[in-house]
């Protein structure tokens, strides 16, 4: 696909606050908060990791609020939410 390139970091942000218990099941991942919502910043290798992600989402019930392919630099600036 022309214009994608791997690996990509992303934002997703749901709809609840998830503490960091949560952590181990989303495989590791940091997860913060803005107070309403989680955001979980990530950098995947692959379009299969990210459905994978967006899987473990699903299964929990939660609520996709956005998932946003980040630039190289938001990410720095996002991280510190």
């Amino acid at each position: 696909m022309k214009g994608s390139s791997w690996p990509a970091r992303y934002e997703i942000r749901v709809d609840s606050v998830l503490d960091d218990q949560w952590a181990d099941w989303f495989g590791g991942l940091q997860l913060g908060s803005d107070g309403a919502q989680t955001v979980i910043i990530v950098l995947l290798p692959d379009q299969p990791a990210l459905h994978g992600l967006l899987t473990k989402i699903r299964d929990l019930g939660l609520c996709l609020i956005s998932v946003r392919r980040l630039d190289p630099g938001d990410a720095e600036d996002e991280t510190r939410q």
